[in-house]
């Protein structure tokens, strides 16, 4: 499959795997519109990619709509009823653990979402039986998908932590051990879930037998999610965030994600009106108002009920033209951050109405909490994790509350009219690779398939690193090196060329000619397809 595609008519896609690229490729075909592309791809993803998302995680949207309207579909799970730090406590822990049961702590949000996308997709003249949608993602379920190259290193790398969850030796280890990339692996008990949905409707997964058998696997297990928990489930529709820039308008989710980071750092850089891409001011500048950023989310984001102010302040354009004047545009600011990992997978679709969507799903870290349920098949997330046990903490543990998402989708509308959807994996490194890419192809005229190729950078400790640093893949030019060494930058430059660790980015754009462009990541198993 490309890693680029452009000049279609009808429709496009765009995913971190090849198999869900086609998938919603297939739908377009078929006379389906972008949302229901969207379904399609998200079900196939969690049959072939795995370790990066599953239906026991959460999923966000973006959706721009033919008559220019763009709308959040925020589609994340509430703590369990029993997610209590007292249960914690009592079972010895300081800090919610990131495997196993008690990791396993929220609602699975996303087929939730999915319901809610087929609704808004009949609104927009959907027709494609739910049966169609998921037919692809069941077969390749049940008659088995390629593992991946990083799928079996990230199985290698975490086999001890996930080898102890209950349920994931069964269904992701090959008699015992972890399977080599290009072995063929099935996931038998997703597709039966799948099959059952296909004909009971997705609401099945939360209040039919779907639900009932998922609550009593968790009540085996030892989780704090209850049967009650998955019927009181809901995905909604909220309004986007905002922020307008001299190219144009860009939108993320709302709160609890971090999309406010996302679009503060694409604000700030604006107004450093930097004027040439790859050079010392570029790179500076963004890494400069991604620390702004992150103390602001930090100290604002968590469960939409409890911010502490409105998510709009920060990017009221009196706060802004203040937070700018605090980047010095020669020396770098000290950085003591404690960054926020995980495994994620965004996903783009775009249709020849104007329908164009930008969504991300996710079980958090590789694998999530390593729970696999045996009754469905269902690989529940650890976004729990995210939760502090101290009482007076911002993102403080009780149950009903939303956790802290790294997820955000990103849409813009261009001033050249364009409509563009993009984002990536990689927790902290979502908003940082988001903000290169925009830069590079809005900003600074680059093509689609040059943004999405050219190094990147991270700000932040990833898991496994022992300092909070900025790491560069090795392609940018030394003396830009020197100038962010000399500026007082922590920097670190990579082995590989193209390290997974800067996230696998997309996108899709609808010009103003009515034609169609996708594009993904060289460092995902990925690409684009249209039609």
């Amino acid at each position: 499959m490309d890693l680029h595609t452009a000049g279609h008519r009808r429709g496009v896609a765009a995913a971190p795997h090849h198999a869900a690229a086609e998938a919603g490729r297939a739908v377009l075909a078929e006379g389906g519109n972008a949302l229901e592309a969207m379904v399609a791809m998200g079900a196939m993803i969690a049959a072939v990619y795995p370790h990066m998302t599953h239906v026991g995680g959460d999923g966000f949207w973006l959706v721009r709509e033919p008559s220019g309207k763009v709308r959040a579909l925020m589609a994340p799970g509430r703590a369990g009823a029993k997610a209590r730090p007292e249960l914690y406590r009592e079972h010895g822990y300081d800090t919610i653990p990131t495997r196993g049961p008690l990791a396993a702590l929220t609602v699975p949000g996303a087929v939730g979402g999915w319901a809610l996308a087929l609704e808004a997709a009949k609104a927009s003249g959907g027709k494609m039986p739910l049966d169609l949608l998921l037919a692809p993602a069941n077969r390749a379920a049940r008659e088995g998908y390629v593992v991946s190259a990083s799928q079996a290193e990230l199985t290698t790398t975490h086999l001890a932590d996930l080898a102890k969850a209950p349920g994931y030796a069964n269904v992701f280890l090959a008699d015992g051990k972890v399977p080599a990339a290009g072995t063929r692996m099935t996931q038998a008990r997703l597709a039966e879930t799948l099959d059952h949905l296909a004909h009971a409707g997705l609401d099945d997964f939360y209040r039919g037998d779907v639900g009932r058998e998922i609550a009593a696997d968790l009540d085996h297990i030892g989780s704090p999610v209850t049967r009650a928990d998955l019927e009181a489930q809901r995905a909604y529709v909220a309004a986007p965030l905002s922020a307008a820039l001299s190219v144009g308008t860009v939108h993320n989710a709302p709160p609890p994600t971090q999309g406010l980071a996302s679009l503060i750092i694409l604000a700030l850089f604006d107004r450093l009106r930097v004027t040439q891409a790859e050079g010392f001011d570029h790179v500076h500048g963004l890494v400069e108002a991604t620390k702004r950023a992150f103390v602001v989310r930090d100290r604002v984001v968590t469960d939409p009920d409890r911010l502490p102010a409105p998510a709009e302040n920060f990017l009221d354009k009196k706060f802004l033209d203040v937070e700018v004047q605090k980047i010095d545009g020669r020396k770098a600011a000290p950085w003591p951050h404690k960054p926020a990992k995980g495994d994620t997978v965004w996903m783009g679709a775009a249709d020849s109405s104007g329908l164009v969507v930008s969504y991300i799903q996710s079980i958090y870290w590789e694998f999530g909490s390593g729970c696999v349920l045996p009754r469905t098949g269902v690989l529940m997330q650890n976004r729990g994790a995210s939760f502090s046990l101290d009482p007076k903490a911002l993102r403080a543990l009780a149950p009903g509350r939303l956790p802290f998402h790294t997820l955000n989708p990103a849409l813009a509308v261009l001033k050249d009219g364009r409509v563009m959807a993009y984002g990536t994996m990689g927790g902290d490194g979502q908003p940082q690779t988001q903000a290169a890419v925009f830069t590079r192809h809005v900003m600074f005229r680059q093509t689609l398939d040059q943004a999405l190729d050219a190094p990147r950078w991270l700000l932040g400790r990833t898991w496994g690193a022992a300092r909070d640093n900025l790491r560069l893949e090795p392609r940018f030019a030394d003396r830009l090196v020197d100038q962010l060494l000399s500026a007082g930058h922590d920097v670190e430059v990579l082995d590989q060329p193209y390290s997974g660790t800067m996230g696998h980015a997309g996108a899709v754009l609808l010009h103003p000619d009515g034609t169609l462009e996708g594009g993904h990541d060289p460092r995902a198993d990925g690409g684009a397809a249209g039609v």
